[in-house]
């Protein structure tokens, strides 16, 4: 059953078949470990672009901003289609998402001071809280669970791909991108949402350690999760923008 995240399909386990050793298997442990390279090299990479937005050379920030956008997607195309490439893709997807992720945070920074800050910490807190609801089955991914937080997931993205449609032709859907009570409602239920899906991840990394995938699934594993997690610290920046902007 595939998860609301595209890159967690467990049929990429099936494609992937059983490793060839025990030496070779997929790991949790393994797993882990290559989540926090990844996001290490997406917070250095994002440290580069920020810095250089404050250091004045903003023409190479926004070019950073948009070449590590269109270079992240293109590296995400291409570990979900080829997952065997992600212990070099994933990498380089962690390192463009970064640059943008720098950029962007960079930008939200100058409006509202302390903001990048308060967004990555708690992207950090809901990762740790989610992990304990998880790992102590207090929250567990059945199947309504799944189809719930799915058809979830897909309405925001629908909701996301008229905006988008709209904005092309001068218009903009009213309340989504508002500092207003409603506005701030649905940046609350959209952040809900995101780490909710973080459950469907665990869960999908758990699979593949139970099937045992072979050991280049961990970094699939890893690039999928950074995947929620990116989605999840810029809806909590959108929504820390519109109450700041909605104080002011």
């Amino acid at each position: 059953m595939a998860t609301a995240n595209p890159a967690m399909n467990v049929a990429v386990y099936d494609r992937a078949g059983l490793a060839e050793s025990t030496a070779s298997v997929m790991t949790l442990q393994g797993t882990v470990m290559k989540t926090a390279i990844l996001l290490g090299l997406l917070v250095v990479a994002a440290g580069y672009t920020w810095g250089q937005i404050f250091a004045g050379n903003t023409s190479l920030a926004y070019g950073l901003l948009i070449g590590g956008s269109i270079g992240g997607l293109v590296m995400a195309l291409i570990t979900i289609f080829v997952p065997k490439a992600s212990p070099v893709t994933a990498p380089i997807y962690a390192i463009a998402q970064g640059l943008f992720l720098g950029g962007i945070s960079a930008v939200f920074e100058t409006q509202f001071q302390g903001i990048a800050m308060q967004a990555a910490g708690l992207t950090i807190g809901v990762l740790a809280v989610m992990l304990f609801l998880y790992g102590t089955r207090i929250i567990r991914a059945t199947e309504k669970f799944k189809i719930g937080v799915i058809a979830a997931t897909g309405a925001i993205a629908l909701v996301y791909l008229v905006s988008m449609v709209m904005s092309l032709f001068g218009a903009r859907m009213p309340f989504i991108h508002d500092s207003g009570p409603i506005g701030i409602g649905i940046s609350v239920v959209i952040v809900i949402v995101a780490a909710l899906n973080l459950i469907l991840d665990f869960d999908f990394i758990e699979q593949g350690v139970t099937r045992q995938a072979p050991k280049y699934m961990e970094w699939y594993g890893g690039f999928s999760l950074l995947v929620t997690l990116v989605w999840m610290y810029l809806e909590i920046l959108r929504l820390l923008a519109k109450m700041r902007g909605s104080n002011n």
